[in-house]
C-alpha cells in the first residue's frame, strides 16, 4: 500500500473518531442504562479488534500473514469501502442525534428514530462501521484484519441485541412494528 493511501486510511479513521467525540458532547440525560457486566461482554472483543487492526503486523506472527497479494486496486477499493462506511455511520449518528450513547441506554425523552438510515436498518451505525472495517481489512489483507472484523461483528451483534431488548421495553408495539419493517444490519429485502 502506498504512503498516500495509508495516510488516507489514517485520516479517515481520525476524522471518524473526532466526529464521534465531538458529537458526544451534546446528549440527552440518561434514564436507564445497561449493567457494567453487559457492557464488558461486547467491549472486550471491540478493544481486541481495534488492537489487532491498528497495531503493526510484525507483532502478530502468523496473524500478520497475507491472505492476498497487495495491489493498488485492492487498496483503493478498501479505501472507497472505508469512506462509504464512515459516511454511512455519520449519517446514522446524525439521524440519531441526542439519543445516541456509547453505552446501551434509554434517554430522558428518548425518541424511536425511524428516519434517515433507520427507515431501513435498525442498527445503521454498526452497519457503517462494519463496512468501513471491511474496507480497511481488505486493504490490510492479513489474518489479523479478518479476525478483527469478526470480533467487531460479534460485539455489535451482542450489543444490538441488548439495545433491542431495551427499546422493546421502552416503546412496545411501536418498536415491534419498526422491527418488522426494517433489517438488523442490512435492509430487509422482503416485507
Amino acid at each position: 500500500m502506498t504512503d498516500l493511501i495509508s495516510n488516507a486510511f489514517t485520516a479517515l479513521w481520525i476524522i471518524f473518531f473526532a466526529y464521534w467525540l465531538i458529537s458526544a458532547l451534546r446528549l440527552k440525560a440518561v434514564k436507564t442504562q445497561e449493567s457494567m457486566g453487559s457492557r464488558i461482554v461486547y467491549q472486550a472483543p471491540l478493544w481486541a479488534a481495534w488492537i489487532l487492526l491498528f497495531t503493526h503486523s510484525s507483532l502478530w506472527g502468523v496473524l500478520g500473514r497475507r491472505l492476498w497479494p497487495q495491489s493498488l486496486l485492492v487498496a483503493v477499493t478498501g479505501l472507497i469501502l472505508t469512506a462509504l462506511g464512515i459516511a454511512f455511520a455519520f449519517w446514522a449518528r446524525y439521524s440519531l442525534g441526542q439519543n445516541w450513547s456509547s453505552k446501551v441506554t434509554i434517554k430522558v425523552e428518548h425518541e424511536l428514530i425511524r428516519n434517515g438510515p433507520y427507515a431501513y436498518v435498525r442498527h445503521p451505525i454498526y452497519t457503517g462501521i462494519l463496512l468501513a472495517l471491511d474496507g480497511t481489512a481488505l486493504a490490510i489483507g492479513e489474518w489479523r484484519a479478518v479476525i478483527a472484523v469478526a470480533l467487531v461483528w460479534i460485539a455489535f451483534y451482542t450489543k444490538a441485541r441488548v439495545e433491542e431488548k431495551m427499546l422493546a421495553q421502552e416503546f412496545g408495539a411501536a418498536f415491534e412494528e419498526h422491527r418488522r419493517r426494517t433489517g438488523f444490519f442490512l435492509p430487509r429485502l422482503i416485507s
